[in-house]
């Protein structure tokens, strides 16, 4: 099934908090966006340690989302933004627990595949909270299960507003985006689950780690 690529956002680092810098703030980029191994192009991460790279080289956020925040948060211009959580891709229909890790899409010329949940982190409060009172929003990201996702970008091309996101091949069946974020970021994993996720050659290395960490091994 298709879906319409509402939006492709790329952002630039600014200041953002103090000497922090930030690209959470992405905006809508009008043409073809090229889609390389490390990210969109121009795209840019203010701290590659934790943000970007293969990895994590494309972010989508759900814009279903959107209204579920309204409803917690109230009127806030940002939300009407489609990269407001930092997300690259404006897309409706596609969420958590409806898609996989190692799921491949077609964006455009590009093939795309899901390497891992998004972590949440302090910036999306800080962001939010210059619009209205965000405290607390991680801890509510993790307990729903908001998350979206990234995708490493396992074919190049570019793409456009306007055009589609379709996926082509489902990854590992058995464990969602939803399940994973579960296991890994909200603390819900059996140890069977963390021998699984140590296994899963299509989960980003960093998360492998992650579960191979929490296993002790």
């Amino acid at each position: 099934m298709k879906h319409i690529l509402e939006a492709i956002c790329t952002g630039t680092a600014r200041p953002f908090n103090g000497a922090e810098t930030s690209a959470i703030v992405k905006r809508p980029k009008e043409g073809l966006v090229q889609f390389l191994k490390d990210g969109l192009a121009p795209d840019e991460q203010a701290d590659r340690r934790v943000h970007g790279g293969p990895e994590m080289a494309v972010h989508l956020y759900p814009l279903d989302h959107h209204e579920y925040w309204r409803g917690e948060l109230g009127v806030v211009d940002v939300l009407d933004e489609p990269g407001a959580f930092g997300s690259n891709l404006g897309v409706r229909g596609l969420k958590e627990d409806e898609v996989h890790i190692g799921d491949q899409f077609r964006v455009g010329t590009a093939v795309l595949q899901i390497s891992q949940p998004r972590q949440p982190c302090w910036k999306i409060e800080h962001r939010f909270g210059a619009h209205c009172d965000a405290k607390g929003m991680v801890a509510k990201i993790v307990k729903t299960g908001r998350s979206g996702w990234y995708f490493r970008v396992l074919e190049m091309g570019e793409a456009q507003a306007g055009g589609t996101i379709e996926r082509t091949h489902i990854g590992e069946a058995g464990w969602s985006v939803a399940r994973t974020f579960a296991a890994l970021m909200a603390g819900k994993a059996t140890r069977e689950e963390l021998a699984e996720l140590t296994d899963m050659e299509s989960l980003s290395p960093k998360l492998r780690d992650k579960a191979r960490a929490k296993l002790g091994t």
